[in-house]
């Protein structure tokens, strides 16, 4: 009677042909005895304990000792994961494919309570400064106080997106004046160096010429890349220029990729309110209510932004290795 010997089966990824070694071969090289195909005997398998011998189809040939996997597999293997995070994003919680649950970002029930917060509270105070004049100083420091802490929310939506989060995080007023207007700073700034630039030149010359292209371009390569650095490192240190174009290269297509999905974002949200912005520009109350409804499309789209800046450093955090 033969001794008992834990054995591993498992299948070629070559030609799916079945396979079968002793379980002190996981790790080594060897060839498919179907298709010849050079594989490494995988970690996981199905373990069987086998009283009689393999039959001779199903044992793998020329097992030399080795004690990592071959550096072809490991590329292949990262090539593949990173694939898969890029196109479904499986195993995250997302239950749609990513594209579309990416638009769905705000709309947990969180999301939706912070739409509400930053959409009513200005409408509210519009409205009572209209009805009551004197409102205006008190009005305008709710308005203030509202958007540092829109501000300080973005930012940690794009963290949560960071660590992995598919929703609108639960987080409600959990820091201070002072540190929302710190992470305030850092988005003005970030605004100022980047986008600024091209404002101003408009502003002051009223022409679209190659300088206007040149400003326009700097401005959308590098203010997503540099909002993303603020926000992580939560410090303007993030705007470190050797920083940024280091990470915009070791990350150039992917990159190049999320600046034209938040290009699309921002034309689609943009051209559904541009279209009655002048009529939201009046003192009454349906111009108030537009106002109001045309402010919430684009807070949707500033979450969604948020949410595609924070994903894109969770899935390529090891090559921009900040």
């Amino acid at each position: 009677m033969p001794e008992k010997k834990l054995r591993i089966t498992f299948l070629c990824e070559s030609c799916d042909g079945k396979i079968s070694v002793l379980l002190t071969h996981v790790g080594k090289k060897g060839k498919c005895p179907k298709c010849k195909h050079a594989i490494i005997v995988p970690a996981e398998h199905d373990l069987t304990l086998l009283d009689d011998p393999v039959p001779e189809e199903y044992k793998i040939q020329n097992l030399p000792p080795s004690p990592a996997r071959a550096p072809e597999e490991v590329i292949e293997r990262e090539s593949e994961e990173e694939s898969n995070a890029e196109n479904c994003e499986s195993g995250t919680g997302r239950r749609l494919p990513w594209i579309i649950d990416s638009f769905l970002y705000p709309t947990s029930v969180s999301g939706l309570i912070h739409l509400g917060i930053f959409t009513i509270i200005p409408l509210l105070s519009s409205v009572l400064g209209i009805l009551l004049p004197s409102f205006g100083a008190l009005g305008f420091s709710a308005n203030l106080a509202i958007s540092l802490y829109l501000w300080w929310f973005v930012t940690e939506c794009v963290r949560d997106s960071a660590k992995g989060g598919t929703r609108v995080p639960e987080a409600f007023a959990t820091a201070d004046l002072g540190e929302m207007w710190s992470q305030a700073q850092h988005i003005i700034g970030c605004y100022l160096i980047f986008a600024g630039p091209v404002g101003f030149y408009y502003m002051f010359t009223d022409r679209t010429d190659i300088v206007f292209w040149l400003l326009l371009g700097y401005g959308v390569l590098f203010l997503p890349m540099g909002l993303l650095a603020c926000i992580i490192f939560d410090s303007i240190s993030g705007l470190n220029p050797v920083l940024l174009i280091g990470s915009i290269f070791s990350t150039f297509f992917q990159y190049c990729a999320l600046v034209f999905l938040i290009g699309g974002v921002v034309l689609i949200f943009g051209a559904m309110t541009i279209m009655e912005t002048d009529q939201a520009q009046s003192a009454s109350f349906p111009a108030l209510i537009l106002g109001a409804v045309l402010n919430s499309l684009l807070l949707y789209a500033v979450f969604i932004v948020a949410h595609l800046l924070g994903r894109f450093y969770w899935r390529h955090q090891e090559k921009l290795n900040w």
